[in-house]
């Protein structure tokens, strides 16, 4: 019995070192916010790496700026919407907004 513990407890020890290159500014972010909920990085990106494993996927978020003329279309498309200008609706029903769009 004390055998089959040691396995256990020496499988789940095993640990290598990965060499990855971030931006610096990125891991020291990274470092405080993984210390403020207590935990070092490593703890934090070896639960990515269980993540990534089981679901197969990668996701990445960004915070993007839009192209000028893209913002100034939408700009202006917000600016229209609030004084009601090309909208349609509200509608009472789902038969009205159907007879709305068949017009």
């Amino acid at each position: 019995m004390t055998l089959c513990a040691y396995c256990v407890y020496f499988r789940h020890m095993a640990k290598t070192t990965i060499n990855i290159k971030a931006d610096k500014e990125v891991k020291e972010k990274a470092q405080k916010v993984a210390a403020e909920l207590g935990m070092p990085l490593s703890v934090v990106i070896n639960a990515y790496l269980k993540q990534f494993i089981h679901t197969k996927e990668v996701h990445f978020y960004t915070e993007g700026k839009l192209r000028p003329a893209v913002k100034r279309r939408l700009d202006r498309l917000a600016q229209e919407a609030r004084a009601g200008k090309n909208t349609s609706g509200p509608f009472k029903s789902a038969e009205e907004a159907i007879r709305y769009l068949q017009q």
